[in-house]
């Protein structure tokens, strides 16, 4: 386990909230405007976690926002498994971190856009991150098309440096209530919110417009109803453009 994961959450609260610029903006669903992507790194095993969750269900009905629970792994040893979470997630966020270069991994979590991130259940500084928004992005959409679900990105518009991203997918179930059994949470039934099941790079961009058709049965797994695609700068960088398609919750 990396030192910085030693971390108390409570210490984590008091660690001052990161602020990045640019956050990449979808032409799609507003002029200029949206979605932002917020993703929550959260765990079954963390007490200070349920605000956070519950924050997600309100942040997510916004229109201009995708929001994702990505359920870690690394406080199973507290006496309760995650039922949801996963050591890819894990990864992720660790990922982030290092390539932020603030070190900075503890739950409740939210990444916005892939650059900056805030304590999940402080809705203030959340808030104040999601409204450093810069100019609109590059545009994507996803729509049916017969057996398929396709991806479409547009070409690099002139304000984006970006030459090469991954296109990522994420298999979502809208929601998903637990209870909690042992650890922190003991007696408490919890529900998480738009849960990314899977997620599974589907292709690269290099500045021009491209279009993927991905099969129903592939992403529609493990309960999932809905997907959501993000274009990534890097694999693990900044969001430049994001859509969704399906049952979400919020959507």
């Amino acid at each position: 386990m990396n030192s910085h994961l030693k971390i108390s959450r409570r210490q984590m609260l008091t660690l001052s909230t990161s602020f990045a610029a640019s956050l990449a903006l979808n032409p799609a669903i507003a002029a200029g405007k949206g979605p932002i992507v917020v993703e929550l790194f959260t765990s079954q095993g963390c007490s200070s976690c349920p605000p956070a969750d519950a924050y997600m269900e309100e942040l997510i009905k916004q229109r201009n926002v995708i929001g994702l629970s990505l359920n870690v792994d690394y406080w199973d040893y507290l006496g309760w498994r995650d039922t949801l979470g996963s050591s890819e997630y894990s990864r992720r966020q660790r990922a982030y971190a290092a390539h932020r270069g603030d070190g900075q991994v503890y739950t409740p979590q939210m990444v916005i856009n892939g650059r900056t991130h805030a304590v999940g259940s402080r809705r203030r500084y959340v808030a104040k991150a999601m409204k450093e928004v810069g100019e609109a992005s590059v545009p994507m959409t996803m729509r049916e098309s017969g057996s398929e679900v396709v991806v479409e990105v547009g070409d690099r518009p002139a304000d984006v440096t970006a030459q090469e991203a991954t296109i990522w997918i994420a298999m979502v179930v809208p929601k998903v209530s637990v209870e909690i059994a042992r650890g922190e949470n003991t007696g408490k039934k919890i529900s998480y919110f738009n849960v990314a099941r899977k997620l599974m790079p589907a292709g690269s961009w290099n500045g021009k417009a491209l279009r993927i058709a991905l099969p129903k049965k592939q992403l529609f797994v493990d309960g999932a109803t809905g997907c959501a695609a993000l274009l990534q700068v890097g694999g693990i960088g900044p969001i430049i453009g994001a859509a969704s398609y399906g049952q979400m919750h919020g959507a």
